[in-house]
């Protein structure tokens, strides 16, 4: 594969200049070995041959691609300019039917000649009572595509299906470069093969191109799958194993009074046993000498953000100064006036830093910075900007970390001489093999409790239909003392989607509700605007809030016991957990009504009934990527992954995921800088695949 892996792509029979010059604009196939690792995604059945006779008797609009032998008798070159189409007469002996192109009319009426024996392939149908074939595949009986028995179909753009190129030219050009290599060079390390049970690269290769039996095509997959696993948790284990044994952290061994005073004095309530979990596991990290990289996940409500506060407070403790960072100005906002209200009879200096501080407050936190008498600082963005200098960042948090680019979390962790220790917060729950591949390269640590006190969310599905019953209920609540949220998915009417939009929601709800104060915020207003309606529902004043998904994260107001989501069936069931995470936060009962039209297919439903079945965040993400994929989060976070994924899949290959990091661990163990004869060409293959520019591992 070495070798193929230095072919251009060009040299390859039935490919040329001209091919491979779309090939490499439209798919990124340079080499041959590309090529090959180009996968179909279906394939077609040539193994039968039929008769134009049965194809009379059974033809249907659903009937499948078949292969017909024969010879043409006649051709007719019909109509004229965009027009014009080639009409072939083709019989069997048993029957005739008509072969038609409309694209290519002039080459292929001078390839095929009356007379010679045929293959066509393609899909039959009936037009104006006669049975044709529209631009189906013809082949002399001996050739290389008509002795294929099952030919794949590739992923192709619409450019090159313009141009010609169609998974018949791609699968022709495969195979002729398979008949020229006797055998495809092993690459992973024969131990792995052997412990693994994996067919070998080159039968595994000519089996999802041309596979003999479906037993062969699933071993097939199966290999070739694990590989690209295989190679993404050995790079990913690697880095981990490099950042843990060469980047030096900060020591932290002092508890003091910061601290202390926290825990005996200001602390809202005991910490769960997952919450005391992680305070060990970072405590360990900042006695070790080594820098600090670790991820927290943890539930809507599960305490992240005290977890957070406290171990700030033991950077504070021993001389350091700490930050938070958040993606939006009221997460932000939301973070620092929970630790400001936490803290505010010990005198910590905590400041927030947001692109609407006025230049006052920036010049005061600039200076407190400098002198290192400002504790903690929260905020947005702004926190990365050149200009903002601390005199001794030793702790970093930074709170839902993948809406962050790489490159600024970078720029943050580059404010300290020595690397500070980095928090990485998420309220996203993360399926295991999704955290084990992409976060791979950091230690995870879990809060998988809920503070005492906290009563699970009664979810429940009701149709629009309902809603004068619903809006009883949120009444009821309203006057027990209660608040409620009204979400919309979009901001202005869409008669093409027909969704309940936040204008015309406003006006039901002011209509619904005459004597309560409604409050509206979107993410189209302007900031202040904005934080005058959030503060009036924070407040109390306003009883209902109506919203769009701007209130997904950083909005805590425990008195709010009802979450209604309007055409919950638009929504991810992440973004809906979310959500309904804004309620739930008190010591009350409280509500999420998931609001959805009447007829919903079967899957949507089965959707929304997750919801309605469990509060668990994680069994909530396990579900979402078995029904959709991985979605937005592996469209986010794959951006960060070494290599492409040409075949596995992060949602769906769990299970590979799990035996490809437990044999990566293992060959590290044995080999750890891959130094070994045995393994010297898995090194060079590991070493040539990645497409990583610059080693972020040291980034969180």
């Amino acid at each position: 594969m070495l070798r193929l892996a230095q072919t251009d792509i060009k040299y390859v029979k039935g490919i040329g200049p001209t091919r491979a010059s779309l090939l490499e604009t439209e798919l990124g196939l340079h080499t041959a070995a590309d090529l090959l690792r180009h996968y179909p995604t279906a394939y077609l059945d040539r193994s039968k041959t039929y008769t134009i006779r049965s194809l009379h008797d059974d033809a249907t609009d659903n009937m499948p691609h078949v292969q017909v032998r024969g010879r043409f008798v006649a051709f007719n070159v019909l109509g004229e300019g965009a027009k014009m189409r080639l009409v072939g007469l083709f019989s069997d002996g048993t029957a005739t039917m008509e072969c038609v192109w409309f694209k290519g009319v002039g080459a292929m009426r001078r390839r095929l000649r009356t007379g010679n024996d045929y293959i066509v392939f393609g899909k039959p149908s009936f037009f104006n009572r006669t049975l044709q074939m529209s631009h189906p595949d013809v082949d002399s009986p001996d050739s290389v595509d008509a002795g294929a028995s099952i030919h794949g179909v590739y992923p192709l753009t619409e450019k090159l299906r313009q141009r010609g190129i169609n998974s018949r030219v791609i699968g022709s050009a495969v195979r002729q470069l398979l008949a020229s290599h006797a055998t495809i060079a092993e690459t992973l390390p024969q131990s792995v093969v052997e412990s693994q049970g994996l067919m070998s690269l080159d039968s595994a290769i000519r089996n999802i191109h041309i596979p003999t039996t479906p037993r062969d095509l699933s071993a097939a997959r199966e290999r070739l799958k694990f590989e690209e696993l295989f190679l993404i948790q050995t790079d990913t284990v690697m880095r981990a194993r490099r950042r843990r044994g060469q980047t030096a952290g900060y020591l932290m061994p002092h508890i003091g009074r910061w601290f202390n005073d926290f825990y005996s004095q200001c602390l809202p309530f005991a910490l769960t046993g997952a919450q005391k979990r992680v305070m060990k596991e970072v405590r360990a990290d900042l006695l070790s000498g080594r820098q600090m990289n670790r991820l927290v996940q943890g539930d809507v409500g599960s305490g992240k953000t005290i977890v957070a506060l406290m171990c700030m407070l033991l950077a504070v403790d021993n001389g350091f100064q700490a930050c938070l960072m958040a993606p939006t100005e009221i997460l932000a906002t939301q973070h620092f006036q929970t630790i400001s209200s936490m803290t505010a009879q010990l005198g910590l200096n905590v400041r927030l830093l947001t692109g609407s501080t006025k230049t006052k407050e920036r010049r005061l936190i600039a200076t407190q910075l400098a002198e290192g008498t400002l504790h903690i600082l929260v905020g947005t963005h702004a926190v990365i900007e050149d200009k903002v200098e601390f005199r001794n960042l030793g702790f970093a948090v930074i709170d839902e970390q993948h809406r962050f680019g790489v490159a600024q979390r970078a720029r943050l962790w580059a404010k300290s001489v020595v690397p500070p220790h980095v928090l990485v917060m998420t309220a996203t729950p993360i399926p295991r093999t999704l955290a084990m591949t992409v976060y791979g390269d950091l230690d995870v640590s879990v809060i998988d409790e809920l503070p005492p006190g906290r009563k699970p969310v009664v979810t429940v599905l009701r149709a629009q239909q309902q809603r004068p019953a619903v809006f009883k209920a949120a009444r009821q609540q309203i006057d027990l003392g209660h608040q409620i949220y009204i979400v919309y998915p979009l901001i202005d009417e869409n008669d093409k989607l027909e969704l309940e939009s936040l204008e015309k929601g406003y006006d039901d709800v002011c209509g619904a509700f005459p004597d309560i104060d409604v409050a509206f915020v979107h993410g189209r207003m302007k900031p202040a605007e904005k934080d005058y309606q959030m503060q009036k529902f924070a407040s109390g004043k306003s009883r209902i809030l109506v919203a769009t998904t701007v209130i997904e994260v950083g909005v805590n107001v425990p008195n709010a016991t009802t979450m209604i989501i309007e055409n919950a069936e638009r929504f991810g069931l992440s973004q809906l957990h979310q959500l309904r995470g804004r309620v739930g936060r008190g010591a009350d009962r409280s509500y999420c009504v998931l609001m959805s039209k009447q007829n919903l297919a079967k899957e949507t439903r089965k959707r929304l009934e997750v919801m309605t079945s469990t509060t668990d965040g994680f069994v909530i993400a396990e579900a979402d990527m078995a029904m959709r994929g991985p979605g937005d989060i592996e469209g986010t976070m794959q951006s960060g992954l070494p290599f492409d994924l040409k075949i596995s899949n992060l949602a769906t290959d769990g299970i590979i995921i799990g035996r490809a990091r437990e044999a990566a661990e293992k060959l590290l163990d044995s080999d750890p800088t891959l130094g070994s004869p045995a393994n010297a060409v898995f090194a060079t293959v590991l070493r040539n695949s990645t497409r990583r520019t610059a080693d972020w591992s040291m980034i969180s």
